[in-house]
């Protein structure tokens, strides 16, 4: 008790009687203000408050004009593709539109990268994990497959495809296959040598049967006449794959000598380099070296993973040289000159490098 009025009289020695209701005023005063103001603040924002506009379906360098011009700040934060929205226009935003914020804010973007279009992969002939591969690479995807039986595609290898190879895709687009479920589990060979040429093709079309490389031999004196199968592989009466080629040795006449005239079926893969960019076209050429020289069998510009399907004819020791962008990718031997079947002595192998 003795300490409370010693305080209180302590109290009235430093602040007069006289001072208690001005400075009670004020501090009231005070309270009011800073009350008044949050309500002010609350039903009427300051002026350095922005109402955020809707950048969606505008141009990212609109969007940063008006934005530098709200006094705020912009960063974009995420790209997708968009088939709505062309590339480098605004699909969302954050803070939304409508939102209220201080001058100085940052407001987030997503920015769209357009359509991203390409090429559609060739996959025909391909099994499925190298299907698998392709689509993966190209951010594609995989719809519906349907089975159909092949006297020519091996089993769980593609027969067609949708949409068609080297057509104009979208990331994220749908493919669908035919594939290959296999055809006669084995065909009887039938027996070709004595016939013509084109006999035996019409009998191997009638027999299911798929003719390889026809390979045109001089045979001299000894040998049948011009356009007669000779010898044929697999022999007669084996027993093979649908899909699996017979390849014939057909005489080029009785007077005739020289070298071996072969016909090759040629299908090939363009590969992909190691520096290979999405998009990018390659100089593809591919060279035939035989007996007569070289010469270019085709030189354009190709896709990665396309396939190129030719016919080849080469006469003696023959090779087929693959180029890309100029430099040689790989070889592939078409025939090689047998030393013992005429008296002139067999033609060296040729190369890429010897020409």
């Amino acid at each position: 008790m003795h300490s409370e009025d010693r305080a209180k009289r302590d109290v009235a020695d430093y602040v007069p009687r006289d001072w208690v209701f001005p400075i009670v005023l004020v501090v009231f005063v005070g309270v009011l203000v800073w009350f008044g103001r949050e309500i002010r603040d609350f039903l009427m924002p300051p002026s350095d408050t922005v109402t955020i506009p809707s950048f969606v379906g505008q141009t990212l360098a609109d969007a940063d004009a008006e934005i530098e011009r709200l006094k705020l700040s912009s960063a974009v934060v995420d790209h997708t593709m968009s088939d709505r929205y062309p590339k480098n226009v605004v699909i969302a935003q954050r803070p939304a539109a409508g939102d209220q914020v201080r001058q100085g804010r940052q407001v987030s973007f997503i920015i769209s990268d357009g359509v991203v279009a390409r090429l559609m992969p060739d996959l025909r002939y391909q099994s499925m994990r190298e299907v698998s591969l392709d689509l993966s690479r190209s951010r594609l995807r995989l719809g519906k497959v349907t089975y159909a039986r092949s006297d020519v595609v091996p089993g769980d290898h593609v027969i067609s495809q949708d949409p068609a190879p080297l057509s104009n895709v979208s990331e994220g687009d749908t493919v669908t296959l035919i594939v290959s479920k296999g055809g006669q589990a084995v065909v009887k060979v039938p027996n070709f040598v004595g016939m013509p040429v084109d006999d035996a093709r019409a009998l191997a079309d009638k027999s299911g049967i798929k003719l390889g490389q026809l390979v045109w031999t001089p045979l001299g004196s000894g040998g049948p006449p011009h356009g007669i199968v000779a010898r044929q592989v697999p022999p007669p009466n084996s027993k093979i794959a649908a899909y699996q080629p017979v390849s014939l040795q057909v005489s080029a006449g009785q007077f005739e000598s020289g070298r071996i005239i072969r016909q090759v079926h040629v299908l090939v893969s363009v590969p992909v380099p190691d520096n290979y960019q999405n998009g990018q076209q390659l100089d593809v050429k591919l060279t035939v070296f035989d007996a007569t020289g070289k010469y270019d069998l085709y030189h354009a510009f190709a896709e990665p993973g396309q396939k190129l399907d030719f016919t080849v004819t080469a006469i003696g020791t023959s090779v087929l040289g693959m180029y890309v962008n100029n430099v040689l990718v790989g070889e592939t031997r078409l025939g090689a000159e047998p030393g013992a079947i005429y008296t002139q002595k067999a033609s060296p192998s040729p190369s890429p490098a010897a020409f």
